[in-house]
């Protein structure tokens, strides 16, 4: 008898089908009307129009029950959050009414400071039962750069306000002296004053749908279903994992620097480590703790590889604590993916972006050939304008993170333009942003040639160009993959290109910048232009079918030079391709 065959009559004990999947998309019907709620109500561009939130129910000793369809990487906040809470804060201690605020990478397991986490205690007959939790990117949390984020802190004192697990909220009433201290710390407080009011009014949505669930079923029934739905989760990932090839499995990526500039690159290493029905993943060997802000926080590297074995293994794998049991994780102190306080965590998405990509990379041994696929371009690169409000008191802050090609698959194209692993936010859209601010966009579109050459292509890299239409602007930028580190394509598929950044003066004259450029002041029609990472090909080039090839060239995907350097093909157009 197989492991398979075991599994799956462990699973069909635990539920009725019909009835899990209805409870499970019931939990998941209440993070995704928190998460609309977060969204239609906010105020600031990043939460309101890039959607870079996430919201999540927890059980009353912290486990995960559900995680809506956002951010993979604020799981690690959401977690986080919950633990610090319960260890700040006793059961005993806990009353209805109460709401908890946290962000500390070091002193409350999130993140990075502009991610801000509240987390809501839900009762039943004044018992603690669940957590209804919500976290949040705010534009601005203080410190040394607008934006809170510069690739050159090197503490994490310099990158805005520190949230320890506080009360915000007691009985019901916000508490106002806690929220006016954490908003005049920014520099927009009114921008945070309602939208951190907004996070405290979506988690009620978030109680009171739990009330209204309890109340139908009935306290034990659901607590039964929660402990179900867990379990279930966990046997059907040892299912996943023991069909498996046992062994080790290595990879490495590679980060541009360690923030700063100037230094050595720096190393993402892993080996996944596949045992019976467990995943070990150990960091042995990657880079030594950053003097910059590329450090990766606890909390964010057990999200990394969460993330990466649900998305590798399977997608449809319900979000929750049962994922986790069946996954452990090694990573010596003092390197870049388990920093030592107090160093900046700030630009981790990035680093964060480097670990899912290296998981990727190592699982290339472990899966078969159609479940692999090309690199992606596997960074998160992030812009950032900010000057004078022009309507009312304070500085604006435009934050954007960018996508950028994804990696072919055996059967199919990477997608253009797209954010892949940890990140998942929209673009702002521009009539959004030259609405809101003194900024114009000149260019957005894909970028030619960017994708990985092969049989199946990698995906296109996007080009986003700026310009200030107003003096004294402020721009900082985080990204990577310009020097080393570049998406890589398998199978005999070339490699993806590498991102570039570049500041045109008013008569046009380009200059190219540093990946993590920090604080440069704009002159008045000056522009950034910001060149993503496109995904790494699949297949030999020569394999590609011509009618695609075609396709490719006559969209301005491919140009007819690179059609005849990478695939041998000058296109006719008259679908007579001619291989030479």
């Amino acid at each position: 008898m197989t492991n398979s065959t075991i599994a799956s009559r462990d699973e069909a004990k635990l539920h009725d089908p019909i009835e899990m999947e209805v409870f499970m998309n019931r939990l998941l019907s209440i993070t995704e009307d928190m998460n609309n709620t977060l969204v239609r109500a906010s105020f600031s561009t990043n939460i309101k129009e890039r959607k870079d939130c996430s919201v999540g129910l927890f059980d009353a000793s912290g486990r995960l029950v559900a995680q809506g369809t956002q951010i993979p990487l604020h799981l690690g906040s959401l977690n986080g959050a919950i633990e610090a809470v319960l260890t700040r804060f006793p059961e005993a201690v806990i009353a209805p009414g109460d709401v908890f605020i946290c962000n500390d990478p070091y002193l409350a397991k999130g993140s990075h400071l502009p991610d801000i986490s509240i987390v809501t205690p839900i009762f039943h007959e004044n018992k603690l039962v669940f957590f209804a939790a919500n976290v949040a990117h705010h534009s601005d949390v203080g410190g040394s750069v607008p934006g809170s984020i510069s690739g050159s802190a090197r503490t994490v004192f310099e990158e805005g306000i520190r949230i320890p697990a506080t009360r915000i909220a007691i009985d019901g009433k916000v508490v106002e002296e806690v929220l006016q201290l954490i908003c005049s710390n920014t520099r927009d407080p009114e921008e945070r004053n309602l939208d951190l009011r907004v996070q405290i009014a979506s988690n009620q949505r978030g109680v009171d749908a739990v009330e209204q669930l309890i109340g139908q079923m009935g306290l034990p029934r659901v607590i039964k279903a929660v402990d179900d739905v867990i379990r279930y989760t966990r046997q059907r990932l040892e299912n996943r994992i023991s069909q498996l090839k046992q062994g080790s499995y290595s990879f490495e990526n590679w980060l541009d620097d360690d923030g700063l500039g100037g230094g050595e690159p720096v190393a993402i290493r892993v080996k996944a480590t596949v045992t019976g029905t467990r995943l070990h993943f150990d960091f042995e060997g990657s880079g030594p703790e950053a003097r910059g802000a590329m450090n990766l926080p606890e909390s964010a590297l057990n999200a990394c590889v969460y993330y990466a074995v649900k998305a590798l293994l399977d997608p449809e794998l319900p979000p929750n604590a049962g994922l986790f049991e069946t996954i452990t994780i090694d990573a010596p102190l003092g390197t870049i993916v388990n920093p030592r306080p107090p160093a900046a965590v700030g630009a981790r998405s990035i680093t964060a972006q480097k670990v899912a990509g290296a998981i990727f990379g190592a699982f290339r041994g472990v899966l078969p050939p159609e479940r692999v696929m090309g690199a992606c371009n596997d960074v998160c690169p992030v812009i950032v304008f900010s000057g004078q409000l022009g309507s009312r008191p304070g500085e604006f802050v435009y934050l954007e993170s960018i996508g950028g090609g994804a990696g072919a698959r055996l059967d199919g194209d990477g997608m253009d333009g797209v954010h892949v692993h940890m990140t998942n936010s929209s673009n702002l859209p521009v009539e959004a942003m030259e609405n809101e601010y003194p900024l114009q966009v000149t260019e957005y579109a894909l970028i030619k040639d960017s994708g990985g050459a092969g049989r199946t292509r990698g995906g296109l890299g996007i080009a986003r160009q700026i310009t200030a239409l107003a003096e004294g602007l402020m721009f900082s930028a985080r990204s990577d993959s310009h020097l080393v580190g570049v998406p890589e394509g398998v199978d005999g598929g070339h490699n993806g290109r590498r991102a570039r950044l570049i500041k045109f003066a008013p008569n046009g004259e380009e200059a190219v910048l540093a990946s993590k450029p920090s604080a440069i002041r704009l002159m008045q029609g000056e522009s950034i232009r910001m060149e993503t990472c496109g995904g790494g090909g699949y297949g030999a080039p020569q394999e590609r079918r011509p009618a695609d090839l075609e396709s490719d060239v006559l969209d301005g995907k491919v140009s007819r030079d690179a059609s005849l350097a990478d695939y041998g093909v000058t296109p006719d157009m008259n679908s007579k391709s001619a291989r030479v």
